[in-house]
């Protein structure tokens, strides 16, 4: 079986959520003898194939970028012949563009989308999309929502009660690297051997805003790993409050990652709006057996994160709630190593790369019979 995934950025070029979702299941499939090919953007004058070790990226060259949607007159004539040498495509939502790569192709062939997440932030244009989109998503054979959370909570997946189902996230920790000693000792003298942890791009969404202002009159050490389009705005915040204990790192290697969520005491996931429908990187916490403290905003972080067994969940944009909940746990390291235990047990039971890919080629097989049915 011949898989392709489309999506307007793919690994190598983008580390992102929805990338690390791609990579974990075409990986993974490939153990079950589904071959994947990706297609992506890039901003590369010469676009080239990328030959990953259980699958190929090809890219199209990104021509412009239009309200956070990227477009690309290549990739139409792209897709058409992946497409048409593959028994499933699968989307990854949203992306605007893609919609009208799928009309225009004409492709008949099975669809299946995996929904990341609702549009939030663009509020007036999504007027604008709302009759593409519906029609996207009434066309394709089937729809995968993340977690049952995100699906009880999204007005757009109630619409199509009869073709969502529900296929959790998850990770392959084999395919993490093991820190070394000196990686971890050189870790150690820079941030110390306990320390709160937040790991992601620094986007609007991620509610570290929220965090700084939660942090005054705390002394615990706060790391950030990751770089954005906010992180200047948010040391400012930093500075304009003379607090002392944030540690900006800014992107690290996936090595460096890795030590930090092994050092790290709990991780932190402020994130306030609907716009994070998952938490790749929480579920890197629990992975590593590490308490975590998260929103409650009705998608997958609460899936996640199970208030007061794995960790605690605060109300969104709420700063006090934030600070006394890692006050709490900061003074509870018994129980805090309890909650760690139980996060990696969930992350065994729910949310292994191994049980996401076979559900997925699961769905794969089903929606090919029935085509051809």
């Amino acid at each position: 079986m011949k898989v392709l995934h489309f999506y307007k950025t793919a690994q190598p070029d983008s580390m992102g959520g929805i990338e690390q979702v791609i990579h974990q299941i075409a990986s993974g499939a490939s153990k079950h003898g589904v071959k994947t090919e990706v297609l992506s953007l890039t901003r590369e004058k010469e676009p080239i194939i990328c030959e990953m070790n259980d699958y190929r990226v090809h890219r199209a060259h990104l021509d412009f970028e239009l309200a956070s949607t990227s477009f690309s007159a290549s990739a139409f004539k792209y897709f058409a012949k992946l497409a048409k040498q593959s028994d499933v495509i699968h989307y990854h939502f949203p992306w605007p563009f893609m919609d009208i790569v799928h009309f225009a192709s004409r492709i008949n062939k099975p669809t299946v989308v995996t929904y990341h997440s609702d549009i939030i932030k663009q509020k007036y244009l999504l007027k604008l999309y709302h009759p593409l989109q519906n029609k996207f998503l009434s066309s394709v054979d089937h729809i995968v929502a993340t977690s049952p959370n995100y699906l009880a909570t999204s007005e757009v997946l109630r619409r199509f009660p009869d073709k969502v189902s529900t296929i959790a996230i998850g990770l392959d920790k084999s395919t993490y690297p093991t820190p070394d000693a000196a990686r971890l000792r050189k870790w150690q003298a820079i941030v110390g051997t306990r320390f709160f942890l937040f790991v992601g791009v620094l986007r609007y969404y991620k509610g570290l805003h929220i965090l700084i202002e939660a942090a005054k009159g705390l002394d615990y050490p706060i790391v950030i790993v990751g770089a954005g389009p906010i992180e200047r705005d948010l040391k400012k915040h930093v500075h304009k409050l003379g607090l002392k204990n944030f540690y900006f790192l800014g992107a690290v290697s996936e090595e460096d990652k890795v030590t930090l969520l092994t050092l790290s005491y709990a991780v932190l996931f402020p994130s306030h709006l609907r716009s994070e429908a998952f938490g790749i990187s929480l579920l890197e916490g629990a992975m590593f057996a590490k308490p975590m403290i998260s929103s409650e905003i009705g998608t997958g972080t609460t899936y996640i994160n199970q208030a007061n067994e794995t960790g605690l969940v605060v109300p969104p944009s709420d700063p006090l709630a934030l600070k006394q909940a890692m006050q709490y746990l900061w003074e509870n390291p018994a129980l805090a190593e309890v909650m760690g235990v139980r996060a990696e047990l969930r992350y065994k039971n729910q949310f292994t790369a191994e049980k996401m890919v076979a559900s997925y080629v699961k769905l794969y097989t089903h929606l090919v019979s029935s085509h051809k049915s």
